[in-house]
């Protein structure tokens, strides 16, 4: 199940539509092209990017029509009646390319591509963004957060800071990028991701006293008990409540789950709660810290203060993607009716790559990931000798001997998906398998090391010859 607004073609940006209205009427709507999507640069001064959204996007493609009060609206803009029939009977039909959701990618290589006719790929530019960039930043963030647990278990808590309806595709990526459970019901039924969650500081509030409160909860859920201790004094009150409770589960032949801190000096809280459990013969009960957390809080936790934490619970920074917010994925058109096509820019960074293209990954003796490749299509993966830097064309490296791995798949022809729909997940024990083959000076937070892409010398050629065309007709 998939959550979906129902028919949604005017999920776009305006311009979308009054330039599909204007090759409607350039007679061109029947042109075929390639637009890549792909990002400049890795969230969070990162080394990597988590790559996901794919199946959501695939999903979502399936309900991009027109409605009659869509077509209605549309003539309120202003939009002409030839045009608005053409979109009573609108659909994507094109073709989509594809890397696995989940995978580990880096800046400027094609992530994903379209093929069709010009008013089609052009009408879903906003909405291919809009799912890639947000779920893309999410799942790198919550990535971020699992490497920094030491794969500790952890939460997505974020459903009450997200930013809207945004927060169920935020609880997905988190899962893909390694959230064990989310708190958000409805995303738990959707994308089939466990929920999980403790009790607030109203329930305790609610009660006569803090260790009423906790007895009435743990009579009504006795196999998932888990005390939010913090709400009056977490060493005075709520630790020894918590263990007064406990000790009569144990009675009822039941075990306190945990408890949770969820304010305060976290590691100073932890160690003295860890004591006291110790001390009473309750050391399975874990330790669950919430609070403001991040990937670099985390992991000062774990590393430098060594809190005897067990889990986390992560909100406001990992739904939001804070502090980035956004993921700099861009569309761009790349091939016309056979004529390959570029964008030029006084940036030398945002020139675009044209025509089209393939992404091919290349391993080192020891089975790690060492350079990525980007190719023409046409030219066998085999025959490429060496790739190039793509500013700096003199730097280059032999890659004939080398491992190599395609990535771009088909995934979506004429409507059917053509990839299976996993959980998130199991996207995320794929995604942890690409992650083990990325070598940790790319996986660290602080100045990691930048992962190398080149291009084929085809390529390079096409760029340049190209670049000379379009100077000669300026």
């Amino acid at each position: 199940m998939s959550f979906s607004l129902g028919q949604i073609g005017l999920y776009t940006d305006y311009y979308e539509l009054s330039m599909a209205q204007g090759y409607f009427y350039a007679g061109k709507k029947n042109d075929r092209v390639v637009f890549d999507y792909f990002f400049r640069s890795a969230p969070f001064n990162g080394g990597f990017t988590v790559f996901a959204g794919l199946y959501d996007l695939l999903e979502i493609l399936n309900d991009y029509t027109f409605s009659s009060s869509d077509i209605e609206y549309l003539r309120s803009q202003g939009f002409k009646p030839g045009f608005l029939d053409f979109l009573k009977d609108f659909s994507f039909k094109g073709e989509i390319f594809s890397m696995a959701e989940g995978e580990i990618v880096f800046p400027n290589e094609p992530i994903l591509r379209t093929e069709g006719n010009i008013i089609e790929c052009q009408l879903i530019e906003s909405l291919l963004l809009n799912i890639l960039n947000f779920e893309t930043l999410i799942a790198t963030k919550a990535f971020r957060v699992w490497l920094a647990s030491g794969k500790r278990a952890f939460s997505d808590f974020g459903l009450r800071r997200a930013q809207g309806f945004g927060a169920l595709h935020a609880s997905r990526a988190a899962c893909i990028g390694g959230a064990v459970f989310t708190s958000n019901v409805l995303a738990g039924k959707l994308f089939n991701i466990p929920v999980s969650g403790t009790q607030a500081h109203s329930w305790i509030q609610s009660f006569d006293n803090e260790l009423k409160a906790f007895r009435v909860y743990a009579e009504h859920n006795p196999e998932d008990t888990i005390l939010l201790v913090d709400t009056f004094d977490t060493l005075k009150s709520g630790v020894p409540n918590a263990i007064l409770v406990a000790k009569e589960m144990e009675k009822k032949g039941k075990r306190l789950k945990g408890i949770r801190l969820d304010s305060g000096d976290l590691a100073y809280f932890s160690k003295k709660s860890r004591k006291l459990l110790d001390d009473a013969g309750l050391g399975y009960v874990k330790i669950i810290a919430s609070n403001q957390l991040n990937e670099y809080v985390i992991q000062s936790l774990i590393n430098e203060q060594k809190a005897p934490i067990d889990a986390f619970g992560v909100g406001t920074e990992l739904t939001t993607g804070k502090p980035d917010a956004a993921l700099d994925g861009v569309y761009k058109l790349a091939w016309v009716n056979g004529q390959s096509k570029m964008k030029v820019s006084e940036n030398v960074e945002k020139t675009t790559l044209p025509g089209i293209k393939n992404v091919v990954r290349y391993y080192d003796e020891d089975g790690f990931f060492f350079r990525d490749g980007i190719l023409n299509n046409s030219e066998p993966v085999d025959s490429v000798q060496s790739i190039f830097h793509p500013i700096y064309s003199e730097r280059q490296t032999n890659v004939s001997k080398l491992k190599k791995e395609p990535l771009l798949k088909k995934v979506l022809s004429k409507g059917k998906i053509l990839t299976p729909k996993i959980n998130p997940s199991e996207i995320f024990i794929y995604l942890s398998g690409r992650a083990d083959k990325l070598p940790g000076e790319h996986k660290r937070f602080i100045s990691p090391h930048i992962y190398k892409v080149g291009v084929s010398k085809m390529l390079l050629n096409e760029r340049a010859d190209l670049l000379g065309q379009y100077k000669g007709k300026e």
